[in-house]
């Protein structure tokens, strides 16, 4: 999930004029219902954002205030819940983006290949629009490693994305040409200009909504590698311990987890060591 104060722009008072401008009462219960609601900590300096991403939500709404909109976000039942919080949820991703985690995953299942162990079980938790998920499946495949990729994200939106599997072509222009031959399929007609990932690799991934911060998730088998990168820098210190302790539970003995260029959280808990720029190891016998 990625301003000072609100600068209004001619562009955005033609929608509901002054009326639409984000006070500092209806600023306060954002920050604190995307809180309730997915457990992100927003900062004051992120107003200007907000203010953006939710006049887009009055309009599509045909609502004229933020108070208006607020009050209707958190109406028993509102279909309009959902629809907030993925407003305010940052998307940035890539393919391989962070390579150096990419590397130490294909050691991992060349290791794992050449032993003919069980499938390499690979969680992406903040999956955005499927990008990571997708390159953890290719490096598994180019190792050819059998395995299963779970993508998830509290985003709906989003991973209505990832699982369709298709993507404008510039979002591949930093794949080498002989990882786009051999993952995606090229549109043609209608669909020039998207690719979209071959059915070898679709069979290896599911996706699924999780919020991190629920109390309680599905149940889930534990993982061989999980990538929780660039959104434990949202929660608080006190969750972000209870998320690692909860990361750690969900991975095997060697298991590895990978986490954001910013975010050394795991580094001073005692079932992990360091094996890696960002990446632990999950400890015990």
């Amino acid at each position: 999930m990625e301003g000072a104060g609100v600068s209004a722009t001619p562009e955005s008072l033609d929608f509901a004029g002054a009326a639409a401008l984000l006070n500092e009462r209806d600023f306060s219960t954002v920050r604190q219902l995307i809180a309730d609601y997915a457990g992100i900590k927003l900062s004051t300096q992120k107003r200007n954002m907000v203010y953006n991403r939710l006049l887009r939500r009055l309009r599509a709404r045909g609502v004229d205030s933020f108070g208006d909109y607020l009050q209707l976000v958190q109406r028993d039942g509102s279909d309009e819940r959902e629809a907030f919080v993925n407003a305010l949820t940052t998307n940035l991703t890539a393919f391989f983006r962070e390579p150096h985690h990419f590397e130490l995953l294909l050691a991992r299942a060349q290791e794992r290949a050449s032993s003919r162990g069980a499938p390499l079980r690979c969680w992406s938790s903040a999956c955005s629009t499927g990008e990571e998920a997708w390159s953890i499946a290719m490096v598994l495949r180019e190792a050819n490693c059998a395995g299963e990729v779970l993508g998830t994200d509290i985003d709906t939106d989003v991973l209505n994305t990832a699982q369709s599997a298709v993507y404008r072509l510039e979002r591949t222009a930093t794949l080498p040409p002989e990882r786009l031959r051999r993952h995606f399929l090229r549109g043609t007609g209608a669909n020039d200009g998207l690719v979209s990932i071959r059915p070898e690799l679709r069979s290896m991934a599911r996706f699924a909504q999780l919020n991190l911060q629920s109390p309680a998730w599905p149940a889930l088998e534990r993982f061989d590698v999980i990538f929780c990168r660039n959104v434990v820098i949202y929660f608080d210190r006190e969750f972000q311990k209870q998320l690692l302790n909860r990361l750690a539970g969900l991975l095997v003995p060697g298991g590895l987890l990978m986490v954001g260029h910013s975010e050394s959280f795991p580094a001073a808990h005692p079932g992990f060591r360091s094996c890696g720029r960002t990446a632990y190891e999950r400890l015990g016998g």
